[in-house]
């Protein structure tokens, strides 16, 4: 166990066990370095890690507090997906949502949609209205099948901030993320292939493998730490996996971020079999960090790790602009996309090109991440007072969605069929797994500025449950 998590587990236990009270100031950072011995970034990791759990909370000037965390709900359970290869389901289910479209009388708290309508996105509209006007047309032409190579090159540079070092020519443009991971799973794997995920997942990806036909193997994961790294060990050591597909930075749905010596630990251990792995950090620009978190893929030496992303969270999603890293494969992934849909397209790489080298990208992402941090913690404070007794809440550490866990017998298909006849949707925990586990969880989107019709909708979510839990336990 790294140093970070050691300090961090010795101050949660003693907050726990009511050595330092709700409300007390914590021993300072440089205090804490030297009664343990350890560097001023192994505390400042430690206290974000709390932070993070709702245990304390930092004030400027000030240092760090124990916040009132006894009125927190409790984290969800660590999972405990069945540990073999299944067939994947839940395709109704995720057509349901996403087959949805934007209506004035529906709050949807289920899709992965970011806020559109920050001002720092009006550079950008201004881009793609000057790249049509322009009497060369660059919009309308094919462009190159590696994608634009402006943008590449400033994908290369936002790439260093996690820690990537490539070059343009690693680089693929693709439709959105999902054509990223679609790609990318065609150049490793073959029909019947077995690929291990984290569970819950998300449900693109399985999707996807549904309809190559492969099957999935969901590993436990923890709601802090992420994946279960002894448990994806004893999968490797058993069964023929030929890939290993996660989100480690600003997970979807649980939000948590893999702490760095569990990434490294992660690659060590698919060297070891000689697995790739299929990195998602389409969340990872959206982590309420600073630095924002190193990926797996900046430590990968033998280019094994496919990293994805895309600009869909942070931007938006309308653009279908995505990327792929995909090291050793590259001659595969370029295959795979020219047979599925070709060049992308043009005009919105222009744009974004534009958008990121004129300097407005990091603005806005700033912006952002701390618009849905403050959302964090608006909807963790909602569902707290709205949701059931004993409900339980992750604590996202980036990105804008919260995972929710009701008693095990709850049913949220039920949930949200209730809800769409009163104008609420959210998203059903088993379209994240491939099994459909998780049928007592759910999904909620928090990107949009809090306004009393979205708190309405949330308490609409939370009394429902209620009801519907009352109905289950009644005498017939």
């Amino acid at each position: 166990m790294t140093l970070y998590l050691n300090l961090a587990e010795l101050l949660g236990a003693r907050i726990e066990q009511g050595l330092y009270r709700p409300g007390q100031r914590l021993p300072s950072v440089r205090s804490l370095s030297l009664e343990h011995g350890v560097s001023l970034s192994t505390v400042q990791q430690a206290y974000r890690m709390l932070e993070d759990n709702g245990l304390v909370a930092p004030r400027p000037k000030s240092g760090y507090f124990v916040t009132d965390h006894r009125s927190l709900p409790a984290l969800p359970a660590i999972s405990r997906p069945a540990q073999r290869p299944v067939d994947i389901s839940q395709w109704e289910q995720v057509l349901e949502l996403v087959r949805s479209t934007p209506q004035a009388d529906v709050i949807q708290l289920g899709r992965g949609m970011p806020d559109v309508n920050s001002p720092t996105l009006k550079p950008l509209l201004r881009s793609l209205a000057q790249i049509s006007r322009r009497q060369d047309m660059p919009g309308l032409y094919y462009d190159n099948i590696h994608g634009n190579l402006a943008l590449r090159e400033q994908i290369a540079r936002l790439m260093l901030d996690s820690g990537c070092r490539v070059s343009p020519a690693d680089l693929v443009v693709t439709t959105g993320c999902h054509e990223a991971l679609s790609t990318s799973i065609r150049a490793v794997c073959e029909t019947g292939d077995i690929v291990a995920v984290d569970s819950p997942s998300f449900h693109g990806a399985m999707q996807t493998l549904k309809g190559l036909g492969m099957k999935a193997l969901e590993i436990p994961t923890d709601p802090i730490t992420g994946i279960s790294l002894e448990a994806l060990e004893l999968a490797l050591e058993q069964w023929p996996i030929k890939l290993i597909q996660i989100t480690p930075s600003c997970n979807n749905p649980m939000g948590y971020i893999m702490p760095e010596a569990r990434k490294k630990a992660l690659l060590t251990l698919a060297q070891r079999y000689d697995v790739a792995i299929l990195e998602d950090d389409v969340y990872g620009d959206l982590a309420y960090t600073y630095p924002r978190p190193r990926t797996v893929k900046s430590f990968d030496e033998d280019g094994r790790v496919l990293l994805c992303s895309s600009f869909s969270k942070t931007l938006a999603p309308g653009l279908r602009i995505g990327w792929v890293a995909p090291g050793r494969y590259l001659e595969r992934v370029l295959h795979m996309k020219y047979i599925s849909t070709g060049s992308t397209s043009a005009q919105p790489q222009l744009a974004i090109a534009d958008f990121i080298e004129a300097g407005h990208y990091h603005p806005h992402v700033r912006r952002m991440r701390s618009q849905y941090q403050r959302g964090r913690e608006q909807m963790i404070d909602w569902v707290t007072r709205y949701f059931p007794p004993g409900t339980r809440a992750s604590r996202p550490q980036g990105g804008f969605m919260l995972w929710v866990e009701l008693p095990e017998s709850f049913d949220t298909l039920r949930l949200n069929r209730a809800l769409l006849e009163q104008g609420v949707q959210i998203a059903v925990g088993s379209i994240f797994s491939a099994s459909g586990k998780y049928r007592h969880c759910l999904r909620m989107n928090y990107a949009a500025r809090p306004t009393p019709q979205i708190e309405a909708a949330v308490r609409k979510v939370g009394e429902t449950a209620l009801r519907l839990l009352v109905e289950e336990h009644s005498p017939a």
